[in-house]
């Protein structure tokens, strides 16, 4: 079958890298023409690289590459919205998480990390049988992940391809940087390895929101097809009984989904990619 999403999977310099790019040549030039000019070279490079770092740390910026914010416009024609959780698997949440969606009739999917999965490998099995899709979340879900050079993200994202590859028989399309945070290094690095990035359009901030109710109010706001919506079964916060926020989230956002006419999918339908056998 032909990947018609392969425009995605081919990198090329967006128009702020090629001009990054041309303001290190041009200040470089400079300096070796005149050295008095590296003053002036200098604050050009520290503005470059404050822009840098500004889009590298908004997670739904484009302008690094491609990142997948909402589904095609094929998925919300549809009525379609995709469900993704993500920092699993997790051994006290995962399991009740499955059954709620198993109860719904509901397929999600699970953007786990490398490190939790050697772990729990029969829970991530768990996740393909019940019909959802586990992806790529890196491999030890470093806090400095944006911070790494293209050695460092290949590493990451190799060894986590190759621990759920192998658990689940199937290879991850999709990647997701921990905390939705990355520099200009990666997306040569997704496209060496096949992967997709991809954010979200609204997410509930449940990792340190403890009410279930306004983590409910910020994933419906303006709901409309299309939409990726995220929650998380690691790392979840815990509500004031102590139970993770997710448990009370997820049955009244599917009532809402459902009474809204809306389909939600894993990721791989809506960009109807093939699964990929895993081959060591």
């Amino acid at each position: 079958m032909q990947d018609t999403n392969a425009h995605l999977l081919t990198w090329r310099p967006t128009p702020l890298i090629l001009a990054s790019i041309t303001v290190h040549i041009l200040s470089l030039g400079a300096v070796l023409w005149r050295l008095q000019l590296w003053p002036w070279a200098l604050a050009v490079l520290v503005f470059n690289h404050a822009m840098l770092t500004a889009v590298s740390l908004w997670p739904r910026s484009q302008a690094l590459g491609p990142n997948l914010t909402r589904l095609p416009e094929a998925a919300a024609q549809r009525g379609e919205v995709a469900l993704t959780i993500d920092d699993g698997p997790d051994p006290d949440v995962t399991p009740a998480v499955l059954d709620l969606l198993d109860a719904h009739g509901v397929r999600a999917t699970f953007f786990c990390i490398g490190e939790r999965a050697r772990a729990h490998p029969a829970l991530c099995r768990a996740i393909v049988q019940g019909g959802h899709a586990v992806e790529n979340h890196s491999n030890r879900h470093r806090h400095n992940f944006s911070l790494l050079g293209p050695c460092g993200y290949a590493r990451e994202l190799r060894a986590a391809q190759r621990t759920l590859s192998s658990i689940t028989g199937t290879t991850p399309r999709f990647f997701r940087a921990p905390a939705g945070l990355r520099n200009p290094f990666l997306g040569p690095v997704l496209a060496r390895q096949n992967l997709l990035l991809a954010s979200w359009t609204r997410r509930g901030f449940d990792t340190r929101e403890t009410r279930p109710a306004v983590v409910l109010q910020r994933l419906l706001r303006k709901l409309r097809p299309g939409d990726i919506l995220l929650l998380h079964d690691g790392h979840a916060a815990r509500t004031a009984q102590g139970r993770p926020v997710i448990l009370d989230v997820l049955p009244p956002l599917l009532d809402a989904i459902r009474s809204a006419n809306l389909t939600p999918v894993t990721l791989r339908a809506a960009y109807a990619l093939p699964a990929t056998p895993y081959r060591p």
